[in-house]
């Protein structure tokens, strides 16, 4: 395993680093956008009128693995309908902070980011692939979960070449954007979310368990992450997870501002109160003890930005389990934070927040519309500012 991953440091995704290298060189890089842009706002377009490289890309990139499992992908994406608002807690609150544990791998992060505008625009368009992947037809022919997994491949190859370009960049450090780094951040997507669901208050069934984690493998597979890093089971998943997270797990001070600026964010994002200091406190409680303190992470606050706002809700009742509570207090964050996502406008051309309208009446998330009548604001005035 130790060789594999050495080995997989210094590889990184030719298809799509071919394309990029491509529209470099021909000077093409701003009509990519459009297109890219296009696409991500419309979902789909005759792939003819695509110039190339793009159109090639798009074809090559989108198709499903010979393994991929259609009943597997259905159970997955249901599981994701079930319990979206936690599935989300735990996006924020165990995968990312995950991904800047790893001392290696954050730095292209750091190099390519704003800090706070950056980062808050990472959590809105991070959980817009989750949506999209998992919603209903995400991974149908043309579904927006498709399209967003090309987008994010494509992307990653940009990064590589400008990283590279910018003399920035520690050889020592591997590749940037590399095969073991993009598995590793895929597992946090499927491992670590799972696990981070357990503690949430959602135990899947091992069924329900190999569906998300499949579902994920083959978003996987269209992001251009090696087979080799894509094992077949959950278990073999889990192995692999815990061998990457051993292996680049450190404390670095890219991490920790990393993680200092998703906890502001996130409270930005979940304003008011209620929820004031549960952002640090279920990182804390997600990734752990000894991960958090690589991360700087606060010292837990339990009791007061667990109880204190099921007390001001008129939810703390006599003989209520503590796993019970914890659980509503989360689906409750998780459902107001996907509201934020929503009523959060992602600037300049930028498509907003897409949710599909099953889950969003399933999960009880109030609109954009819904949130200006209770406020008493015009609606036209609202999406202008």
């Amino acid at each position: 395993m130790s060789q594999l991953l050495d080995a997989m440091r210094a590889e990184v995704d030719p298809l799509a680093d071919e394309v990029i290298q491509e529209l470099f060189a021909r000077g093409q890089v701003g009509s990519a956008n459009v297109w890219m842009s296009y696409l991500m706002t419309h979902g789909s377009a005759e792939l003819e009128r695509v110039p190339e490289p793009l159109r090639g890309y798009f074809e090559r990139s989108g198709r499903l693995p010979a393994w991929v499992d259609r009943e597997l992908l259905s159970e997955g994406q249901a599981l994701f309908h079930r319990c979206g608002p936690l599935a989300v807690v735990a996006l924020v609150g165990a995968a990312l902070p995950t991904c800047y544990a790893g001392a290696q791998g954050v730095q292209v992060l750091h190099l390519t980011s704003r800090m706070e505008t950056d980062i808050t625009r990472r959590i809105v368009e991070t959980a817009q692939m989750v949506v999209d992947v998992m919603g209903p037809r995400g991974l149908e022919e043309d579904g927006w979960g498709i399209r967003d997994a090309q987008r994010v491949r494509l992307m990653h190859a940009a990064v590589r070449h400008l990283v590279r370009r910018s003399g920035r960049w520690n050889p020592a450090w591997g590749e940037p954007v590399n095969q073991e780094d993009m598995a590793g951040t895929l597992l946090t997507f499927s491992v670590v979310t799972l696990r981070a669901l357990g503690k949430l208050g959602y135990t899947p069934s091992e069924r329900e368990a190999q569906a998300y984690y499949h579902t994920w493998r083959v978003v996987g597979f269209l992001m251009g992450v090696d087979e080799r890093l894509l094992p077949a089971s959950l278990e073999e998943g889990e192995r692999l997870a815990d061998a990457i997270f051993g292996r680049v797990f450190a404390p670095s001070v890219q991490g920790r501002e990393m993680t200092r600026v998703l906890i502001e964010r996130l409270d930005h994002l979940v304003p008011g109160q209620v929820f004031e200091g549960l952002a640090a406190t279920l990182i804390r409680y997600l990734v752990g003890d000894e991960t958090a303190d690589l991360l700087a992470v606060p010292p837990s606050d339990w009791s007061h930005s667990v109880m204190k706002p099921l007390w001001l809700l008129g939810w703390l009742v006599e003989g209520s389990e503590h796993s019970e509570l914890t659980a509503r207090m989360c689906e409750l964050f998780g459902r107001t934070l996907v509201e934020g996502l929503v009523w959060m406008g992602r600037g300049g051309s930028r498509p907003p927040f897409r949710i599909p309208d099953v889950l969003q009446e399933s999960w009880r998330v109030r609109g954009p519309e819904e949130r200006a009548r209770m406020r008493g604001e015009p609606l036209l005035e609202r999406s202008s500012a």
